[in-house]
Formats: structure tokens, C-alpha cells, sequence
């Protein structure tokens, strides 16, 4: 291997414990309009671009997000903690999951926990994980030696002028593997979520249920007035 491809091979390792993320102290305790919440996300996140003119988080964006449910409306046009804190999640999500995936992610923790005033609130739930994930890089950087380490193994039969290229395709396709496993299982588990739109069905049916019955209860209480009315006026006998 070229002493250019190991140094490139080794920046990458490294840069495993250089991952960097919002932090939730950093997140401003005041609401925010939503100018100041993309240039915020900007500021935050410019690291994590691949490309220059990659977009970190748009008013478009934004607006998708609160028309997908993913996002409680804002108050008076402005945004809170914890709505950053969504927005951040989102970001973070979306590269790996779909729309729909992360809305049956989220909306059950936001429903129980944006805005809770009695205990847990989604600053603290976001706070927390940020710990767990932090503590978590230094073994995820060993597992990227560890599968680099596997590439080199790979074809030392081949052509030494063919090594390098299909050994960096064998690291690159044992990264993707890990990822490919892990996205499955994260699938599976969302699938064991209830889906929103599932609920949303629920509820209109039951609305409906009861609408019905309601219906129901209504005519069965007016037709043995009707009923009897008519029958005393048949037989002539009072009402």
C-alpha cells in the first residue's frame, strides 16, 4: 500500500474521534426565529459537510418538517430549545433513516415529552444520549482499525499493482456492511413502533365508533317515545 493511501486510511480512523455534534449547552435557552435558527444549525454543524455548498438546514426544510409532524408548530414564529433539539435529531436521522421512519421515531417522544413540565423534558433526553455517544467513539474508532485491518489481509494473492485498489473496495465494503446490519436492525425496531398514521386511523375510527353509537343510543332513546305515542294515539287512550 502507497505511503499516500495509508496516510489517507489513517486521517480517516482518527477522524472517528474527532466527530463532533451540537452540544446541548450550546443550544440557546431563548426562542429563536427561524433565520437565527439555520444560521445557528450552520455555525454548529459546518464540519459535517461534505461539500461546500451542502445545506445543513433550510426554511424549506423547516417547513417540511412541520408538515410532516416531525416538528410542534412554533410560538409567535419562534422556535425553542427544544425544537433545536428536533432539528438536530432530524439532521442527524435523516442520513440514515426515512421521513416517515423518523416521524414514528419521534413523535412518540415528543407527544410525551416537548414541553414536559413534571419530569424528563427533550433537552434532557438529548443531553443524555449526547454522553452515551460521546463515550461510545473510541470503541467505534477501534472497530474501523479493526475492519481496515481485515481489508489489508485480503488479496495478497492478487497483483501487487491491483492490491491497493481492491483492498481499499474490501475496507470500504466492510464499513458498509456494518452499516447495512445496523440499519436493519434499526428497521426492525421501528417497525415494533407504532406507526402515526396508524394512530391517526385509530382515532377517526374510533371517533366514528362513537359517533355511531352515540347515533345509536340517540335513536334507540326516541324510538319507544315515537313508538308509544303513536300506539296511544291508535288506541285512543291518553298519553
Amino acid at each position: 500500500m502507497t505511503d499516500d493511501m495509508k496516510k489517507m486510511i489513517h486521517d480517516v480512523v482518527n477522524s472517528v474521534s474527532e466527530l463532533d455534534y451540537v452540544h446541548p449547552e450550546d443550544i440557546p435557552n431563548i426562542p429563536l426565529y427561524m433565520d437565527q435558527v439555520t444560521t445557528f444549525m450552520d455555525e454548529q454543524l459546518d464540519r459535517c459537510k461534505r461539500y461546500e455548498d451542502d445545506k445543513i438546514l433550510t426554511k424549506t426544510m423547516i417547513n417540511n418538517y412541520a408538515k410532516n409532524q416531525l416538528l410542534p408548530a412554533p410560538e409567535k414564529k419562534k422556535y425553542s430549545k427544544e425544537h433545536v433539539v428536533l432539528m438536530t435529531l432530524i439532521y442527524y436521522f435523516k442520513n440514515i433513516l426515512s421521513i416517515k421512519d423518523i416521524e414514528t421515531l419521534l413523535q412518540p417522544l415528543t407527544d410525551k415529552y416537548f414541553k414536559n413540565e413534571d419530569g424528563l423534558d427533550m433537552s434532557e433526553i438529548y443531553e443524555e444520549m449526547c454522553k452515551i455517544e460521546k463515550s461510545r467513539l473510541g470503541s467505534l474508532q477501534r472497530d474501523v482499525v479493526k475492519s481496515y485491518r481485515i481489508a489489508r489481509e485480503s488479496f495478497t494473492d492478487a497483483p501487487e499493482d491491483e492490491q491497493d485498489d481492491l483492498q481499499l473496495f474490501t475496507f470500504i465494503g466492510n464499513l458498509i456492511f456494518d452499516v447495512y446490519v445496523k440499519k436493519q436492525i434499526i428497521e426492525r425496531l421501528i417497525d415494533q413502533l407504532p406507526k402515526a398514521e396508524e394512530e391517526n386511523q385509530k382515532s377517526a375510527k374510533n371517533k366514528a365508533c362513537t359517533g355511531l353509537i352515540f347515533l345509536l343510543i340517540l335513536s334507540f332513546l326516541q324510538k319507544p317515545y315515537h313508538t308509544h305515542r303513536s300506539r296511544n294515539l291508535r288506541t285512543g287512550s291518553p298519553g
